[in-house]
């Protein structure tokens, strides 16, 4: 139940596989190795592009794993888990190289962090997403600054309070989070892999330097997201946040 994690150099593309039992969750450990992936895409030579995508057909990620949660007992290791959300977005906004998400499902939480950071997203008509967080006792904070800056406040804010209900793929797309939307995994899989292969194709310096345009004004994000991740870590161990956990099956 640890998942997989794997890491493909092919024709200067990079592609980061992920993939858990659970819907595609995230453990403390998997998102450790992901930035440690990340890192080392992006300091490979060969590699000008990085895509990013989970396995099978259903869900592209649940967020945090809920089960690794469950087992947080103290202020410190709270904090400590929620920063591994924190130093993936970190991972990805330090990145010189463009990151783009392939998503075939729906996404959850901390996975709707994961796909804003990216730069760039294709996906399914049916991967609709969700906020849950609130509906747990706790709040989006970490990935608050990722998502926002796709999406815009105003959307942010409805998808964080609206925590029970699923927004629609078209309803993402609307507010910038996909780039493009296709009926089925054919046209995805051509979309993503007809963009990875264009980036490749163009000069490393200017990639690096148009990279270095889009995350302008998001150095503060290193000590913002820290910041957050003691807060949810507060909240996670509420007792409300407790109970909620103790008797949920995720």
């Amino acid at each position: 139940m640890d998942g997989t994690l794997t890491l493909e150099i092919r024709q200067k593309i990079a592609t980061i596989t992920f993939g858990h039992p659970a819907a595609n969750s995230l453990r403390p450990e998997m998102l450790a190795d992901m930035v440690g992936l990340i890192q080392e895409a992006d300091s490979h030579p060969e590699v000008h592009v990085i895509v990013i995508r989970s396995e099978g057909e259903r869900a592209f990620c649940a967020g945090a794993s809920l089960e690794a949660l469950k087992k947080v007992k103290t202020e410190a290791e709270a904090t400590d888990f929620f920063m591994g959300f924190a130093q993936l977005i970190n991972a990805i906004r330090n990145c010189s190289k463009f990151v783009l998400a392939r998503v075939q499902g729906k996404v959850v939480g901390g996975g709707i962090g994961l796909v804003a950071a990216c730069d760039y997203v294709v996906a399914r008509n049916t991967a609709a997403i969700r906020l849950s967080e609130l509906s747990i006792g706790i709040g989006p904070y970490v990935i608050e600054p990722a998502v926002s800056r796709k999406i815009g406040k105003t959307a942010f804010n409805q998808l964080s309070l609206d925590s029970a209900n699923w927004r629609p793929a078209d309803w993402a797309q609307s507010k910038g989070l996909y780039a493009e939307c296709y009926a089925d995994m054919v046209q995805v899989d051509n979309q993503i892999q007809a963009l990875a292969q264009r980036l490749a194709s163009y000069d490393m310096k200017a990639l690096k330097t148009l990279n270095a345009l889009h995350w302008d004004d998001t150095d503060h994000w290193e000590t913002l997201l820290s910041k957050n991740a003691k807060t949810t870590g507060q909240l996670a161990l509420s007792e409300h946040c407790q109970n909620i956990l103790n008797n949920s099956h995720g």
